[in-house]
């Protein structure tokens, strides 16, 4: 912590001791009497002791001040390209899913557990809580994963099964029914066209609705569970019987897919047109954090530790090499890019890096190191409008 010393006020004395040597004063010998002379220096003394007494007080609290306002500059940093969004929930809430109305850009809505829903109308400067009475008739504490816009209209999904559709870009919103028999739990939701939209839920299933959502038609005939074990030979590592679930699963904008095992020790892809999930070994030692796409077209692997991948070329491949990031040793959660060249990565602990160069070399964000969260979604729904997304409520919005 700096400290004030006040070994030297001559800078804050009034003007008409600055020049004066206030450490000396010739006193006239001493005699048996007082003397004019004598009182008039006992005078000079006091008025400069008062004098400097006074500048002095009037100099700590300026002092301090500045010193405040240093300490509470470290306590909350300044982000070189992100700035720090407060909202109005309660801390312990992650975050989840983001977006916007094409049609109204400054007009969003934002999404976690704990039933949060939030809604923006300056761009996500500042966020107001926003109530749906059909999401609210029963007594659950829903999880709300995904959100996409066309147009006007909107989709959400959560957990417990739930579904709301908005043709009226999230004036008002409709919950529309569904089937007991979803195998799985939606974890994400895709706006295609009008009254259409694509869901996928953890277990793999892919729907397919052009009617609002009353009707749904499977694009995959089976679960990935099925898939796998029905072909226990397959070779693939960890798939003989296997009963889990997706951990995550990223699309790309043609609308690929590509999905990570909830144990992490293999992934599966999708493409229109495919029948069944394609289930691939990991081509990496560790296990498989995140998977997604970057804005070439080309994929991207975390795995749990902090290590970073991208995949040779472009498309789905299981030829990746490995990228040196200086993570803190925290794990990568989640990386987003802006273009072909920029992108950000982020993870535990505050940990934020940049890349210029598609990914070749990445610079580590430290004015992100103070953030006490974990950092798991970097969103970048133009190149000019990001955020990133982490737990206890953390929001940062790309300002650069």
């Amino acid at each position: 912590m700096a400290s004030l010393h006040l070994t030297d006020l001559t800078p804050f004395l009034p003007k008409s001791h600055a020049t004066r040597r206030p450490s000396r004063f010739i006193i006239p010998r001493a005699s048996s009497s007082s003397s004019p002379s004598t009182n008039s220096i006992a005078k000079t003394r006091r008025q400069f002791v008062a004098e400097t007494a006074a500048t002095v007080a009037a100099v700590v609290p300026l002092a301090l001040s500045s010193l405040e306002k240093e300490a509470k500059a470290d306590e909350f940093p300044q982000l070189s390209e992100w700035e720090r969004v407060y909202l109005p929930i309660d801390p312990g809430v992650v975050l989840l899913d983001i977006g916007f109305v094409p049609d109204d850009p400054k007009h969003g809505f934002l999404l976690g557990t704990r039933q949060t829903i939030l809604e923006t109308k300056d761009g996500g400067n500042t966020w107001v809580p926003r109530s749906i009475p059909s999401a609210e008739d029963e007594d659950f504490n829903y999880r709300f994963n995904s959100i996409s816009f066309m147009g006007k209209e909107g989709w959400i999904v959560g957990k417990p099964a739930i579904l709301l559709y908005t043709s009226d870009a999230g004036e008002s919103w409709e919950r529309i029914p569904l089937s007991a028999q979803l195998p799985g739990d939606m974890v994400y939701i895709k706006a295609t066209g009008e009254k259409s939209a694509e869901m996928v839920t953890d277990q793999g299933a892919i729907y397919v609705t052009s009617n609002r959502g009353y009707n749904w038609k499977a694009a995959v005939q089976e679960t990935v569970s099925a898939t796998l074990n029905r072909t226990v030979s397959s070779g693939i590592s960890g798939a003989s019987y296997y009963t889990g679930t997706f951990n995550t699963v990223n699309r790309s904008p043609d609308g690929r897919y590509v999905a990570v095992s909830s144990r992490g020790n293999f992934y599966l892809t999708w493409e229109p047109g495919q029948l069944f999930w394609q289930p691939h070994n990991r081509a990496v030692a560790r296990r498989i954090q995140n998977m997604g796409w970057r804005a070439d077209g080309g994929l991207w692997l975390l795995v749990r530790g902090g290590g970073l991948y991208l995949s040779k070329g472009t498309g789905i491949t299981e030829d990746f090499e490995e990228v040196p990031v200086q993570s803190r040793g925290f794990g990568l959660l989640d990386v987003g890019f802006r273009s072909k060249e920029e992108g950000w990565a982020a993870g535990g602990s505050g940990v934020l890096l940049k890349t210029t160069n598609g990914g070749k070399n990445w610079a580590r964000d430290k004015a992100a190191d103070d953030i006490a969260a974990n950092l798991y979604s970097v969103k970048f729904l133009n190149d000019g409008k990001g955020f990133v997304l982490g737990n206890d409520g953390v929001l940062l919005r790309y300002v650069s």
